[in-house]
Formats: structure tokens, sequence, C-alpha cells
């Protein structure tokens, strides 16, 4: 071969090279880019999924108990089971009154005890303590969220109801024991949702009032807490929920006597508690009764949903 036809050769080599290059560079952004969409679609194919299957068993809890419940509330007679004040199975009376005041009684002491120490412990956390408390005291927090609700009940039985019991007299298995112990379960959420609100108000808004002559703590509780209102009452209606629907720790100490509250050291019970304590023996009108119970206590929590959104509606108009 001679020199000029190597030289030719060579260059298309050259380019040939070259004209691939061009064209992996063109189709390489083109492939990146179906990829990401590839990605994308199936991300937001899962979600869509995961979103459907919670709506599927919300949707299927709530026919479960419509369908179960409305008819044993048609046979005992609605008026006559939610506003009835005797509940003897054995007879076929079902009314559940004690058990909607005992739920509501318990879980307001519950408020007037966890409230007022949940979004102090929070304003302490977020604008008081030192980095080294926070360290220390955010894994206590959390720690005390994740014990089970037997323990919860273990303790109250061990330690709240024998206290109860020297200081007023009585069995110390009470409403009292009962609001104490749910004041403390609900702690955590108060606490954690509180503590974020805290943290995500403005920070101009704090050196604002400063600069207007306000002390720390005045532009705290004057200018922070109102403006982390709206966390804050999610925090509260959180901990209602938690505490409405609290059956395991309640039953251990509340008493559970199926009878109209007669004072904050006397027995109770509560909605969950009658629905744990009976569901395992219970049959025909009586299994249709505690059934019922359950649709009343899913309205009340329904209620407690609807009201956090009208709340928080008004607080952000």
């Amino acid at each position: 071969m001679t020199d000029g036809k190597k030289v030719k050769s060579y260059k298309n080599q050259i380019l040939s090279s070259s004209e691939k290059g061009v064209a992996f560079a063109t189709l390489t952004p083109l492939y990146g880019m179906n990829s990401k969409k590839l990605k994308e679609g199936a991300a937001t194919a899962v979600f869509a999924l995961a979103a459907c299957v919670s709506i599927l068993a919300v949707a299927l809890i709530c026919i479960f108990l419509f369908a179960n419940g409305i008819p044993g509330m048609s046979k005992i007679g609605i008026l006559n089971f939610i506003t009835g004040t005797a509940w003897k199975p054995g007879n076929n009376i079902f009314g559940i009154m004690p058990m909607i005041l005992g739920s509501i009684y318990v879980t307001a002491g519950a408020l007037i005890i966890g409230v007022p120490a949940g979004i102090l412990t929070a304003m302490f956390l977020s604008r008081f303590a030192s980095a080294s408390r926070v360290r220390i005291l955010q894994p206590a927090v959390a720690l005390l969220a994740g014990i089970p609700s037997v323990v919860y009940g273990f303790f109250g039985l061990i330690v709240i109801v024998p206290a109860i019991r020297e200081v007023f007299g009585g069995s110390g298995t009470s409403m009292l024991a009962a609001s104490i112990l749910l004041g403390i379960m609900i702690l955590p959420t108060i606490i954690t949702i509180s503590e974020s609100a805290l943290n995500a108000a403005p920070q101009s808004y704090y050196e604002g009032a400063l600069a207007l002559g306000a002390t720390h703590e005045r532009a705290v509780f004057k200018i922070i807490l109102p403006a982390a209102k709206s966390g804050v009452t999610a925090s509260i209606i959180l901990g209602v929920g938690r505490a409405i629907g609290e059956a395991m720790a309640v039953m251990m100490v509340a008493g559970n006597q199926a009878r109209l509250p007669e004072g904050i050291f006397k027995g109770v019970r509560t909605l969950t508690s009658n629905i744990v304590m009976e569901m395992g023996y219970a049959a025909d009108l009586h299994r249709e009764a505690l059934i019922a119970t359950a649709v009343v206590l899913f309205v009340f929590i329904l209620i407690i949903n609807m009201l956090f959104s009208v709340l928080n509606r008004r607080v952000k108009s």
C-alpha cells in the first residue's frame, strides 16, 4: 500500500471514530432522560399504589364497622343504645352512656395533666435548654413514645394506683389513676409536635420582639408560641386521639365499672376497655353491640379529626 493510500485510510478511521463519538454523545443525554423519566414514573406508581392501599384499608374498616354495627344499633334502638345507662349483656340491655362519659372524663383529665406539661416541656427544649440538655432530653422523650401500652399499665398499677390508695383512700383504681396515666402517655406526642412547631417559627419574630424591648421569656410566650399555634393545636388534637383510643393501660387502672361516673376516685369504664374486655366471649346481639360501640368510637375520632381541620383552617386564615 502506498503512503497516499495509508493516509487516506487513517483519515477514514479518524472520521468514523469522531462520528461515533458524536453519535454516542448525542444518545447519552437521551438515554439519561429516558432513564430518569422511567424512574420517576416508577416512583409515582409506587406512591400512588401505597395511597390507594391506605384508602382501601380505611374504606374496608368503615364498611366492616358500619355493616356490622348499624344492625345491632337498630335491634337495640339507637337512642336506647347511646343514651342508656345500664350495660347488662346477660339481660340483653346495652346502654353505653356510662362508657361514653367515662371516655370523655378520662380524656379530659389526661389533657388537663398532659397539655400544660407537654407544651411547657416543648418550649423548654426549643427556646430555653442548652444544646447538651437537648441531646439528653430528646432521646428520653423518644424513648417515652416507644414504651408499650401494657408497660404503662403495669407502671400505673404498681405506682399510681397504690399512691392514690394511700393518699385518698379507696381501691386506687379510678378515673384519676387513668387520667394521670393517659396524661403521661400523651406527653411524647404533644412535646415532639409542639417543639417542631416552635422551632419552625420565624426567627425574625423573636428578634423583632427583642428589638422592641421584650425579655426573652416574654418574646417566647407572647410571640413565638402564638406563631406556632397551628402546630401546638395539632399536637393537642393528636393527643386527644391517643388518649381516647387507648385501651390496655386504661383497663388496668380505671376500675372497669360499667356505671355512670360518680367521682374522680371511683372506677369507670371507657369505650375501648368495654370492647377489649368482652369481645373474647361475646356472641349474637352482644357481639353486635360491641361492634356498634366501635362505631361510636370511630365517629368520635372522626369528629376530632374534623375539629382539627376546622381549627387549622381558622388559624391559617
